[in-house]
Formats: C-alpha cells, sequence, structure tokens
C-alpha cells in the first residue's frame, strides 16, 4: 500500500553503505525511489515503505542473499531512542516488551510477538503485507536484525533453539547457519526464532533506571506524533483516492481537511511528501491494477483516472513504471 507507513532511512542508509564497500554508486541503488542526495543528508528525514524498498529491490537484483548480511549490521543503536530505552532496560524480556509495543519506532514490515511454548519464547513476525516479490528479502532481514539486536542488549550471543521461515529454503540456504546456528524450518506459518524462556529474566548490563524511564517516555511521545501523522495521512489518502476522477487540488482538500491550504502544503512537507505525489502514487496504484484486472480501454482507465487526454496518462504511465500502459498488461 503506497504511503501506509513512514519509516526512517537507517535501512535505506545500510544498502548504501553495504554496496559502497564494492564500489557501486549510490545512484544505481536509489534508482527509482525518489530519495535524494540532500534527504541523506537530513537526520530527519522520513520516507515511505516504498521508497525504502524500491532501494531493496535494486540492492536484492545485485546479491540476491543480501537481506542476511544487511540484518547483520543493524545494531540497537540504529533506532535511536527507542534503542537506548531497549539498552537501559532492567531485564531482557523488558526490552522485548517494549520493542514490541512500539512497531512504528522500529520500522518492522511486521507483526512482532512472542510465543511461548512453554519451555520456549518464540520471538514471531507474521502478517507480512508488502511487495510478495521482496517478502524472503524481508524475512531475512527482519530476523537477523532481531537477532543482533538481542545480542546487543544482552552483550553476548543468544543461544537459539529453532528458526522456521514462511519461504521454501533458498538455493543459498547453507548460508542461514552461518547466522542461526540453530535447527532450520522453512515453508513454516510464520518467521520465528526461539530460545529458552530463562533468558527473558536476564538483568542487562547496561541497565539505568533514571535513563530508562526518560527514554521510554521520549518514545511514548514519538509514537504518539508518529501514528498521529500516519492516522492524518491515511485520511488525506482516502479522500483522494475516491476523486482520482476529478482531483481536488490542493486548495480543495485542505477545505476537506479543514485547515488552510499553507497548514496542509507544511504538513505534507513534514511527511516527506506533496501533494502532486501523493495523487500520482495513488493514480499509479489504480492504473495498475486496472490495467492487470479489468478490460477497459486504455482511454477509459485514463478517464477514470482524471486524464482530460489518453497521451497525458501515457507518458505519466511511462514517467511511474518506465513502460508504456499497453506494455504493462498482463
Amino acid at each position: 500500500m503506497l504511503h501506509s507507513h513512514l519509516t526512517t532511512l537507517n535501512a535505506v542508509s545500510l544498502v548504501l553503505s553495504t554496496f559502497k564497500a564494492e564500489g557501486l554508486s549510490s545512484e544505481a541503488l536509489l534508482a527509482g525511489s525518489g530519495i535524494s542526495a540532500a534527504d541523506l543528508s537530513r537526520a530527519d528525514t522520513r520516507i515511505t515503505t516504498d521508497q525504502e524498498m524500491r532501494v531493496c529491490a535494486n540492492a536484492v537484483a545485485l546479491k540476491r542473499d543480501i537481506g542476511l548480511e544487511l540484518g547483520r549490521r543493524m545494531h540497537v543503536s540504529a533506532y535511536g531512542m527507542l534503542g537506548y530505552a531497549l539498552l537501559t532496560s532492567a531485564t531482557f524480556g523488558d526490552a522485548l516488551r517494549l520493542a514490541l509495543r512500539y512497531p512504528a519506532l522500529l520500522g518492522t514490515l511486521y507483526e512482532l510477538s512472542l510465543q511461548d511454548d512453554g519451555q520456549r519464547i518464540w520471538l514471531s513476525a507474521s502478517d507480512y503485507r508488502e511487495n510478495p516479490a521482496l517478502a524472503v528479502f524481508n524475512a531475512e532481514f527482519c530476523l537477523v536484525s532481531l537477532k543482533v539486536i538481542c545480542e546487543d542488549l544482552l552483550g553476548h550471543a543468544l543461544p537459539l533453539l529453532g528458526a522456521r521461515f514462511e519461504h521454501l529454503a533458498p538455493d543459498y540456504d547453507a548460508t542461514y547457519a552461518e547466522h542461526f546456528k540453530c535447527p532450520l524450518n522453512f515453508g513454516a506459518g510464520d518467521n520465528a526464532f526461539a530460545f529458552d524462556r530463562r533468558w527473558l529474566e536476564q538483568p542487562l548490563p547496561l541497565a539505568d533506571v533514571i535513563t530508562h524511564q526518560a527514554m521510554a517516555e521520549r518514545c511514548r511521545k514519538q509514537n504518539t506524533e508518529f501514528t498521529g501523522r500516519q492516522a492524518w495521512l491515511g485520511r488525506i489518502r482516502q479522500l483522494l483516492k475516491a476523486q482520482l476522477n476529478a482531483a481536488p487540488g490542493l486548495d480543495g482538500l485542505a477545505e476537506q481537511m479543514n485547515c488552510s491550504t499553507r497548514t496542509l502544503r507544511r504538513h505534507l512537507k513534514d511527511l516527506g511528501c506533496s501533494y502532486q505525489e501523493l495523487l500520482d502514487e495513488l493514480r499509479f496504484d489504480q492504473a495498475k491494477q486496472m490495467l492487470c484486472e479489468e478490460q477497459l480501454p486504455i482511454y477509459r482507465i485514463a478517464e477514470a483516472l482524471g486524464f482530460s487526454e489518453t497521451a497525458s496518462f501515457r507518458h505519466a504511465f511511462v514517467r511511474w513504471s518506465g513502460v508504456a500502459p499497453s506494455q504493462f498488461r498482463p
């Protein structure tokens, strides 16, 4: 879903630094993402999941098992205030439960949970709803990075009792043993790894009550602000999607949102997007769906998306996808 989730540049920066050592320019990895060099220089930049996944898709095209390597480099310090709140928690279990309370601050694409089977605790990642073509990459990245976070918190390796994955074993599955060092199961119902439940009570070496309370409170406020922005952006998307055949314009949308045009423009800028970018993304999303699922002629699709001329729609679609609408159809 376009613009369904905003996240930090952490993963993108990690991709760029990983490939930089191999002499690959950032331009090749950022291609098609809409992320600029100026965005990379600002610590507070927020990007969409769609932008992040475009960069990741470029990386996977160059190296199929890159998810495992990237996950290994995603340390707890990459999560800002949440990372420090986790490090200063009293116990390992406290830290995990705090992390699961704020999935938006983790930037995860999964529903995370702790499952107790009586002897083992499974840290599970399920309910993936993003690009199916990147499901394996995201499962690898998620589970390896979660394992790295656990070990950063403890200050040493976390002995795993098992790991399971929704996808079938890839042809490089031998590499998994280097990262998980436990029995592996593919084609499972979720992505998860297990450890002895006694680890939940393990005191953390960097525990600090005062610092933890301060960081946890800042996480709570940041999460409230972040989820509030997401709800606001969701309302904008809902309004625009219902009016693609006659878009209201920035002024009209501001009126529907009960705010001034200036306020709307400022909020969109803070969210890392613009009115036109949102409109284009929603049009592109709808165009792909109509081209794949309906047998409407191109000119009717153009009309439904608010284009006065079929040629304008064709030009826009080529700009969005790199191919003409007729070529995109299955």
